[in-house]
C-alpha cells in the first residue's frame, strides 16, 4: 500500500489538464488508527467532508465551466486520498470535455469511490454534490455552534499532543456540553505546512475539564499528521481519558490547495452535519 513519503506532496508536479484518474494517491488509514489503538472494530463512525473549489472543465463547444464539489467519505473506507494528489486530479478535467455535468459528477463518484474503497470486499460509493454557479450565494457561512473555550485566559506550554492533559469530573453527576475552539493548529504530516482549523466536541458523560480540554487542543500546534488522522487522535484521547457515554469530535480546516478537509467522528449513529463553512474557510 502507498506511503504518505511516496505521494506528490512536497515534490514538483507537473499538473496535467486532461483527465486522468491515475493521479489520486490512496493512503491506507489503518497504520495511523494501530498508532492510536482504534485498528480492528473503531469505536467511532463518521465521515470526511470534502470540499474543492476548483474544478473546471469544458463543455462540448469547449466552453470552460465551473463548480464547487461537496465530497462525504465515510470513514469506514479503508483509505483517505492524499489532498495534493486530489488537487492534481481535478486539476486534470482542465482541458477535458465532457457532455454535461451529470457526466461530471458520475466520473468523479467513481473514480473517487474507487480510490478510498480499493482493496474492500465490500465497495461502495462516496457522496459528491455539485454546485453550479447560480447555487455559489446559497452556500452558507456559520461558525461552530457550541460554548467556546477560547474564553479562557490559561497558561499553554505543550506542543505535542498530551492526553495526560484530559481530565474528568468521574465523581460528580454527567453532563451534555458542546464544546468549540478556533485555536486547532496541526502540521501536514509531510511537508510539515500549517494546517489551520476549527473543532467542536459534542459529548454527553463525566464533565471534561475546559481548561486542560483548550490545553490538550492547543498541544497539537506543532504535531505532523494529516486532518482525518489528528480528528481520530483528538477523539480516542478523550473517549480513553474522560470517559463519556456519548462523544462526536467534528473538525473543519481552512482549505489548501483549493481544498478544505472536515472529518467527523462519533460514537454512535447519527446524520451528518451539514457541510456549512467557516468564516476562515
Amino acid at each position: 500500500m502507498n506511503s504518505p513519503e511516496q505521494s506528490p506532496l512536497g515534490k514538483a508536479s507537473p499538473y496535467a489538464d486532461q483527465y486522468d484518474a491515475s493521479l489520486l494517491f490512496p493512503i491506507a488509514r489503518a497504520d495511523k488508527r494501530a498508532e492510536i489503538g482504534a485498528d480492528g472494530r473503531t469505536p467511532f463512525f463518521g465521515a470526511d467532508l470534502w470540499t474543492a473549489y476548483e474544478l473546471s472543465w469544458l463543455n462540448p463547444r469547449g466552453k470552460p465551466q465551473v463548480a464547487l464539489v461537496q465530497f462525504t467519505i465515510p470513514c469506514e473506507t479503508p483509505n483517505i486520498v492524499e489532498s495534493k494528489s486530489f488537487k492534481l486530479y481535478l486539476g486534470s478535467f482542465t482541458n477535458t470535455k465532457f457532455d454535461s455535468v451529470d457526466d461530471v459528477r458520475a466520473r468523479l463518484r467513481a473514480d473517487i469511490s474507487e480510490a478510498v474503497w480499493r482493496g474492500s470486499e465490500t465497495p461502495a460509493t462516496v457522496g459528491v454534490r455539485v454546485l453550479l454557479p447560480e447555487q455559489f450565494d446559497q452556500q452558507p457561512i456559520h461558525e461552530l455552534d457550541g460554548l467556546s473555550l477560547d474564553r479562557l485566559d490559561l497558561e499553554c506550554t505543550q506542543y505535542q499532543p498530551d492526553p495526560s492533559l484530559l481530565t474528568a469530573a468521574f465523581d460528580e453527576s454527567p453532563v451534555t456540553e458542546v464544546l468549540t475552539s478556533d485555536l486547532l493548529k496541526s502540521n501536514c504530516l509531510v511537508t510539515g505546512q500549517p494546517d489551520w482549523g476549527s473543532v467542536q466536541i459534542s459529548y454527553s458523560g463525566p464533565q471534561i475539564d475546559q481548561a486542560g480540554l483548550l490545553q490538550y487542543i492547543v498541544s497539537f500546534r506543532n504535531h505532523n499528521e494529516f486532518h482525518e488522522q489528528c480528528v481520530e487522535r483528538i477523539f480516542m484521547d478523550i473517549w480513553r481519558r474522560c470517559r463519556p457515554v456519548k462523544l462526536t469530535v467534528y473538525a473543519r480546516y481552512t482549505r489548501r490547495g483549493g481544498l478544505d478537509i472536515n472529518p467527523w467522528r462519533t460514537s454512535h449513529p447519527g446524520a451528518v452535519p451539514a457541510n456549512v463553512r467557516t468564516a476562515r474557510q
